[in-house]
C-alpha cells in the first residue's frame, strides 16, 4: 500500500467515528435549547394562566388558533402534590385546526385557584419533528465528512509529494544503484530530519558494502595470483613423476588422479581471477566482433571435445552479426554458456544454439529446472560434472551486467533456456 493511500485510509477511520459523535452531541444539544427555550415560553403562559385564575379574570380561549393550548381540571389534594412542581415532557397531541397529531411540549403544574381548590394545568406548545432533525443533522453530517476528506485528499496528496520528493529521489538512486560498478553521491537535498537521516544511512551502508566488496575482490585476486605459481610447480612435478620415472601401475593411477584434480583447480583459480578482473572494471577496450563466427567456433569445439557423449548441437546463426564488445569477454561469455550446456546435458541429448536479432538462446535437456535465484551465483550447481568450476554462469552473469546486457533463465518442456540480449 502507497504511503498517501495508507495516511487518507488512517485520516478517514479517524474521521469517521468523531464526526459521527459531533453528530451525535450536535443533535442533543439542539434539543436540550430547543426544549429549554419552549420550556420557558410554557412557564410564562401557565403563570399568566394561574394569575387569572386566581384574580377571578378571564382566561384565553382555548385552541384560540395560538401555538399554546391548555387544560384545566379539578384535582385531589394527593393528586395535586404530585405536581405542585412544574414538571416537562414530549408527546403526541391532537391539533384541531390542522386535524392531525402532532409532536408537542407539555408542561403540567398544580395550583390552589382563588376558591382554595386544587386544580391540575396542562399547557402544551407545538415543537419540532426529531426524526426530521435526525435526518438533517445526519445529511449534513455526511456532506460535512465528504468535504473534509475531498480537502484532506488533495491537501494530503499535494503534501505528502512534496515532502516525499527526496525519499523518491533516493529510491530511484538505489534502484539504478549496482554493487562495484561506482556511484554518484546520494542526494539529500531535503530539511526534513527523519529524510535527511534516511539518506545518511544509506549512504553510509553503500559505502560500507562497496568497501566490503572492493577487500573481497582484493583478497579473491591476491589469493589467485599467489597460488599460480605454487599450483604450476606443482603441476609440473606430477608430469615430472608421471612421464620420467617408472611407477608402478597403482601409483600411476594416484598421480593421474592428483594431475587431474590440479588441472581443476588451475582452471578455478584461472577463473576466479577473470571474474575478480571485470568485476573490477579491468577490461581492455572494446571492438567490432563478429558473434556469429565465436558462436560457430565455440559449438564446434565443445562438439568435439565431448564427441564420446554423442551429442548432437544444431547451431541457428546469421553469416555475421558484429556487436560491439572486449573480444575476450565475447569468448568467454559465448563459450560458457555452450560449454555449460554440454557439460550439464546427459549423453545423446540434444543442444539448439540460435543467435537471432542480437538475442543468443542456448537450450538443452533437462530434468527438472534450476533455482532462478541462484543459477547465477558463484558455485551454484544441482549436479557435479567434470570440468565444471560452478563459476561459468557467474563469470557469464558478470559480463552481461559489465555491458548491461539482458540474461535469462527458464525452463520449458524439459530443457534449460537460456537468453542474452546483446544490445
Amino acid at each position: 500500500m502507497r504511503l498517501s493511500l495508507r495516511i487518507l485510509s488512517t485520516l478517514a477511520m479517524t474521521l469517521l467515528p468523531i464526526m459521527a459523535l459531533w453528530g451525535t452531541l450536535f443533535y442533543f444539544t439542539m434539543v436540550r435549547e430547543i426544549n429549554d427555550e419552549a420550556d420557558d415560553s410554557l412557564e410564562q403562559y401557565a403563570s399568566l394562566i394561574i394569575t387569572r385564575c386566581r384574580e377571578g379574570r378571564a382566561l384565553p380561549s382555548l385552541n384560540s388558533g395560538s401555538n399554546n393550548s391548555y387544560t384545566l381540571q379539578p384535582v385531589t389534594t394527593a393528586e395535586a402534590e404530585a405536581h405542585l412542581s412544574p414538571t416537562f415532557h414530549d408527546e403526541e397531541m391532537f391539533i384541531p385546526e390542522k386535524n392531525e397529531r402532532e409532536p408537542a411540549r407539555v408542561m403540567t403544574i398544580a395550583f390552589r385557584d382563588n376558591d382554595d381548590r386544587y386544580l391540575l394545568l396542562t399547557v402544551a406548545t407545538p415543537t419540532f419533528e426529531k426524526d426530521d432533525l435526525v435526518e438533517t443533522i445526519l445529511w449534513w453530517t455526511v456532506s460535512l465528512f465528504a468535504l473534509l476528506m475531498i480537502v484532506v485528499i488533495i491537501v494530503s496528496t499535494l503534501s505528502v509529494r512534496r515532502t516525499l520528493r527526496p525519499l523518491y529521489a533516493l529510491l530511484s538512486w538505489l534502484d539504478g544503484y549496482t554493487p562495484g560498478q561506482g556511484h554518484h553521491t546520494i542526494p539529500n537535498d531535503t530539511d526534513i530530519k527523519e529524510l535527511s537521516r534516511l539518506n545518511e544511512a544509506a549512504e553510509s551502508a553503500v559505502n560500507r558494502s562497496e568497501d566490503m566488496l572492493d577487500r573481497q575482490k582484493q583478497f579473491i585476486g591476491n589469493a589467485s595470483h599467489e597460488l599460480q605459481t605454487p599450483l604450476a610447480v606443482v603441476s609440473n612435478r606430477v608430469e615430472y613423476l608421471i612421464n620420467q620415472t617408472a611407477p608402478t601401475e597403482e601409483q600411476l593411477t594416484e598421480l593421474v588422479k592428483i594431475d587431474r584434480s590440479l588441472r581443476h583447480s588451475i582452471r578455478l583459480n584461472r577463473t576466479l581471477l577473470q571474474l575478480v578482473r571485470i568485476e573490477s572494471g579491468e577490461v581492455a577496450e572494446s571492438d567490432d566482433v563478429d558473434i556469429a563466427e565465436l558462436v560457430r567456433e565455440s559449438a564446434d569445439r565443445c562438439t568435439e571435445i565431448y564427441e564420446d557423449r554423442a551429442m548432437e548441437c544444431q547451431v541457428t546463426t546469421p553469416e555475421h552479426l558484429y556487436i560491439y564488445i572486449n573480444e575476450t569477454l565475447a569468448r568467454t561469455l559465448i563459450s560458457n554458456l555452450i560449454k555449460n550446456a554440454f557439460v550439464h546435458s546427459a549423453p545423446q541429448s540434444h543442444i539448439e544454439v540460435t543467435l537471432h536479432d542480437a538475442t543468443l538462446r542456448i537450450s538443452n535437456d533437462g530434468t527438472e529446472a534450476l533455482d532462478h535465484s541462484l543459477v547465477f551465483d558463484r558455485f551454484y550447481t544441482q549436479t557435479s560434472r567434470e570440468g565444471s568450476t560452478g563459476l561459468g554462469l557467474a563469470i557469464v552473469k558478470s559480463i552481461c551486467d559489465h555491458y548491461r546486457y539482458g540474461l535469462t533463465y527458464d525452463y520449458k518442456n524439459g530443457r534449460h533456456h537460456f537468453t542474452v540480449t546483446l544490445k
